[in-house]
Order: structure tokens, then sequence, then C-alpha cells
């Protein structure tokens, strides 16, 4: 039995940590239990090298148990304390002072289920500061029934990822009539936006077939790094990976194909393992 701090967004700022290896470079806040498990992910976010703010809820901390067959995966969550953050606590001095120094967001869209005035905090201080939000589909449920908050978020967004099950959702939601992936990507990308300043980038991972970018009316299809069948241990988390590994190399101004080459590295390396787990150091080169 594995044990390791989750959580979509969680993941994926650890990934994004672990590639960058710079400590500090990333913050993160969530909601905890005042429990064992609260105390163990603080201490593990701590050796990660993350400046965490949790907020701490009399509930226990969430937990998911995931089960891995074949490579397949089934996952059973208590959500608990997880689904406790209030914007009291974003709003406290010493975290919105994280708000204000940060220069690039990511939330992943579960937490459109838990606290959508936080999410819309956060996104109107980088609106109104010409910084960089992200956000992630997440799941096909999200795009059919938080459909509505959804697209209070998205006019902020600079970046929209998901993987191709999320974006055909969403298509058949907003009547695109389109399966297409590529046809979905520029939609995304081309939907409204409450600044001009910088274009929307939809980002479509496709398992083994190539990432789907859409951008400036354009699309690219970009490479996966191939992985033999026989040394796939777990895909779960490796979405959260690929956008970790994408926003590490984002924050360092790379171009969106290098990025898009590190996310499918840090998926490469986490579907090797047990769980969204990795080696000490990164060898990305």
């Amino acid at each position: 039995m594995i044990f390791w701090n989750a959580g979509a967004t969680q993941n994926s700022i650890r990934i994004a940590q672990w590639m960058l290896q710079i400590p500090g470079a990333t913050s993160y806040m969530g909601s905890i239990g005042k429990d064992k498990y609260g105390e163990e992910m603080k201490k593990n976010a701590k050796d990660a090298g993350i400046n965490v703010h949790y907020y701490e809820d009399d509930k226990p901390t969430g937990t998911c148990a995931v089960c891995v067959l074949g490579g397949e995966r089934s996952l059973i969550a208590n959500l608990s304390a997880a689904n406790c953050y209030k914007p009291d606590h974003l709003k406290k001095p010493e975290n919105w002072a994280l708000v204000e120094k940060a220069k690039y967001y990511y939330m992943a869209g579960f937490f459109l289920t838990v606290s959508p005035e936080s999410i819309m905090l956060v996104a109107e201080h980088a609106h109104a500061n010409n910084k960089v939000f992200a956000t992630n589909l997440s799941a096909p449920f999200i795009c059919e029934f938080f459909k509505d908050v959804q697209l209070k978020v998205l006019p902020y967004c600079d970046y929209v990822f998901g993987n191709e099950t999320e974006a055909r959702t969403f298509s058949k939601v907003h009547g695109w009539d389109t399966d297409n992936v590529e046809e979905i990507a520029l939609k995304i990308s081309q939907l409204p936006k409450a600044s001009e300043t910088r274009k929307r980038i939809a980002v479509i991972t496709q398992g083994a077939d190539p990432v789907v970018v859409a951008e400036n009316g354009k699309v690219q299809l970009l490479p996966v790094t191939p992985l033999p069948k026989e040394k796939l241990i777990d895909t779960n988390g490796a979405g959260d990976a690929f956008v970790g590994g994408f926003l590490a190399q984002l924050i360092l101004g790379k171009p969106v194909e290098e990025s898009v080459r590190a996310g499918c590295y840090a998926a490469n390396v986490v579907i090797q393992r047990s769980g969204c787990t990795v080696p000490e150091k990164p060898d990305y080169k």
C-alpha cells in the first residue's frame, strides 16, 4: 500500500515543483482536517518544497482509495474536508499575499464544486493584473453538471487543459455537434475571453495519441513519448502530471511545444510507478 499527497490540483503543483527543483517556487492552498493525514500532508508538501497554506477544517482529511488491476484503476473518494474550503481563508492577509506574489495560477475543474467564489477572486485578480490563469475540464460530470459556473470562469482562462473524453462531453453539453477533438479544442480556444491581451490556448491530451493544441485559430498535433505496454503500471494522476510538467516550462517562458514535451515526460514517469509519485529528481533534458 502506498500513500501520497493527492487531489488533482495538488498533484499538478507537486509535479511542477519537482520539475523545477527550486524550493518554494510553487504555493498551494486547499483544505485538510486536523488529523494524522492532515499532518502527513503538511510534512510531505514541505519536504517537496511547496509553500502550503492549508485551511484546516473540523472534518477529517479527504481520502481516496485507488485499486489498480492490469493498468486499469478504480477510485473511491471520501472528500470530507476537501469539500470545505472557505473564501475567508483565501482572503486572510497572509494567504492573499501569496496570490498577489504569484504570476501564474492553476485550479482544476473539481474546485468548481467546492468554492466558485474563491476561483473568481483569483481569476479576477489575474485578469486585473495581466497574469496567467489556467484551468482543467477535469471530468465529464464537471462539464455536464457544473456548466454554468464553468462558463463563468472560462472567460478568465488563458489555458484550458483536458482529455479527449472531457472535450467530447464539453462539446455535447454545448451543442457543438462534433466529436472531432481538434475542432473542439479550436472552439474552446475561441470562446469569449475577458481580456484579449493574450489568446487562449486549449491543450487536449489523448492518451497515447498526439496532444492537441489550439491557439490563434490553428491546431497542432504534438507527439507523446511512446511507452511499451509492459512498462505501464498505473495511469492514476497521468493527466495531473502532464499539467504539472507543462506548467513548469510555461513559467520558465518556454514555448508551448516545449511545455507539451515536458508534460509528456512527467506523465510518462508517473505511469511507470504506483500512484502519482516520482523519483527524487527528474532527468528531463
